[in-house]
């Protein structure tokens, strides 16, 4: 026969919440046991530190009307934050543009850096979630490579993410993500975020 204690402690165990696995987690093993070993065997690499790897994920976004809107550019940052999960920095213009109102220091962008665990969160959310997403997807175009191992990718709205709704947007804005890894050619960038799960368009 269960004691009181026992049987207390049974349905406070049932009642506590299932730990939800991190979403890069999954994406962070499957570059150390798949990726690495992949590209070691492809590239023929003669050590580990050969292989490319991704430094970090820069999301960025332009808010022209910011100069005679502030309150576009609030909400630009309160939206990449939300995607994120990480504060962005607000950008300036470096010069000023007179057909454009523009004048130097004005306040006309946001951006975020992603690192370590928050870097593969977005990246496994971009891979897996936010791109399928995209009406009529046919994939991403290769052509987004700069000749120096890093990758970029316009998005033209926010609403591939599920973190954003549509009642609560102002207007909709695409973002700019760059990959930025450290791989010597663009043949290798490309190799690693196809095995990383990257759906390249043929």
């Amino acid at each position: 026969m269960a004691t009181k204690k026992s049987v207390s402690k049974t349905k406070q165990e049932t009642q506590e919440p299932a730990v939800q696995e991190e979403p890069g987690k999954a994406l962070k093993e499957r570059y150390l046991n798949e990726v690495v070993p992949s590209l070691m065997k492809r590239f023929n690499y003669s050590n580990l530190m050969e292989v490319p790897k991704i430094l970090k994920v820069v999301v960025s976004r332009g808010v022209g009307e910011a100069v005679s809107n502030p309150k576009a550019l609030e909400n630009a940052v309160e939206e990449l934050q939300v995607i994120t999960g990480q504060k962005p920095l607000v950008t300036k213009a470096k010069k000023s543009i007179a057909s454009f109102k523009l004048r130097t220091g004005m306040k006309i962008g946001c951006l975020v850096t992603l690192r370590g665990k928050r870097m593969y969160d977005f990246l496994a959310k971009l891979i897996n979630v936010a791109l399928p997403r995209i009406r009529d997807f046919k994939g991403v175009n290769p052509r987004g490579f700069d000749g120096r191992g890093n990758f970029n990718l316009g998005l033209r709205e926010q609403l591939i993410f599920p973190e954003i709704s549509y009642d609560k947007i102002d207007k909709v804005r695409g973002m700019n993500v760059t990959i930025v890894t450290n791989a010597r050619t663009d043949e290798e960038a490309r190799a690693l975020l196809e095995l990383l799960g990257v759906p390249f368009r043929s």
